[in-house]
């Protein structure tokens, strides 16, 4: 005969799938949690990483890692995000009161390097660091005179050397990059790698002007802005520049090839050495067009990536201050600018943090002082268009 289940048996029986399902979705919300748990770890070690990542594209700097975190994690976290006053605190020459914060020497030396990147004539000029606004160099215009003489025969006394003084004008070069306050808050951003961004940005377009077309008035004096003259050198008087004619108003001319040559050349053997032209990119189309008698292009494109194109065998640099091709301009210039063309930064970049004049933004007020002059006039040559 069967056997007749107990009746309490069966009903745990028709109860276990009840409790099985909710023992499954209890299981299931673990895991959910478990799963959350790790991807919020995941996210948080890719954070670490990305920091880390951006810590190690940044060039290497003298100081070691130690002195760079102390001293520029204290500014940019406490000065630039929080508004928290340090003690690199800077003067103004005119007003003692007046200043802002010095910037730390890692960002002032990131900010160079980029400006050294994307600013041209910063890029092939001689460049001096002074702490004095009134820097003063002296140049020799004229060497001693020398003879021959016997063994025994006296010594005439040799000619007293020439000297000129250079005294670069200067001004104070600012820029006002400005960032959300909401930026400022979020940990993520990288407050120091965009403001060293706008600042270099901003610095490189004004001082590209002034060092080739600058007044010299509260600004650097531009090497365009100098005495120009048609004479040779050592005829010509001292800081004025040599230029060759060619074309007309309406073009660089057909014979260039023949003008370039001659502006090479005028150019001293010392000074060739490390000499470049110089020209904007609307007046290199018209360069890169030209070919010589027998079909060959002046103009040869670098072969190798990083390497600039050539003219005539010389680099040629593009700067688009250089004026265009028009009758009376000089939109070629050919020399070597380290021998050439001096500036003089005087002092370290200071921030003045701003967060009242534009709200919510907040506005970082950069400023460093820099100057510029022809240093030596035999150094540069010109091409002039014209009329």
């Amino acid at each position: 005969m069967e056997k007749i289940p107990n009746p309490t048996t069966l009903t745990a029986t028709v109860t276990d799938p009840f409790e099985a399902s909710f023992d499954i979705v209890a299981r299931q919300d673990r895991a959910e949690a478990d799963i959350a748990a790790l991807r919020h770890d995941v996210d948080e070690v890719k954070s670490r990483l990305d920091k880390v990542a951006r810590a190690a594209s940044r060039p290497v700097i003298s100081g070691g890692p130690a002195s760079y975190n102390n001293e520029v994690k204290g500014f940019v976290d406490g000065y630039l995000r929080r508004g928290r006053e340090t003690e690199i605190k800077s003067i103004s020459g005119a007003n003692p009161a007046d200043g802002g914060f010095a910037v730390p020497r890692q960002i002032d030396a990131l900010i160079a390097s980029q400006l050294r990147d994307i600013s041209p004539i910063r890029a092939i000029a001689q460049i001096v660091q002074t702490g004095t606004a009134g820097y003063r160099k002296l140049v020799a215009t004229g060497g001693t005179a020398s003879g021959w003489v016997s063994e025994v025969a006296p010594r005439p006394e040799t000619a007293t050397p020439q000297f000129a003084e250079i005294a670069p004008p200067s001004g104070d070069l600012y820029a006002n990059p400005a960032a959300s306050q909401a930026m400022l808050d979020d940990a993520a951003f990288d407050i120091e790698s965009w403001l060293v961004s706008e600042i270099a940005l901003e610095f490189a377009r004004a001082e590209g002007a002034a060092f080739v077309t600058g007044t010299g008035i509260n600004q650097p004096e531009g090497f365009l802005t100098a005495a120009k003259s048609t004479a040779e050198d050592g005829v010509r008087a001292f800081g004025t520049l040599q230029y060759i004619g060619s074309g007309s108003a309406t073009g660089l001319g057909s014979a260039l090839d023949a003008k370039l040559i001659d502006l090479i050349h005028a150019l001293k053997s010392g000074h060739r050495q490390g000499a470049c032209f110089v020209m904007n990119s609307a007046t290199l189309a018209n360069v890169r067009k030209l070919k010589t008698a027998d079909g060959a292009f002046l103009w040869q494109p670098g072969l190798v990536e990083g390497q600039p194109d050539r003219l005539l065998g010389y680099p040629v640099i593009e700067a688009e201050d250089m004026p265009d091709v028009a009758g009376g301009a000089f939109p070629i210039a050919f020399g070597n600018f380290r021998h050439g063309y001096l500036i003089a930064e005087h002092s370290a970049t200071r921030v003045l943090r701003d967060p009242f004049t534009n709200k919510p933004f907040v506005h970082f007020y950069a400023t460093k002082r820099i100057g510029g002059k022809v240093l030596d006039s035999n150094a540069i040559k010109l091409l002039k268009i014209e009329a």
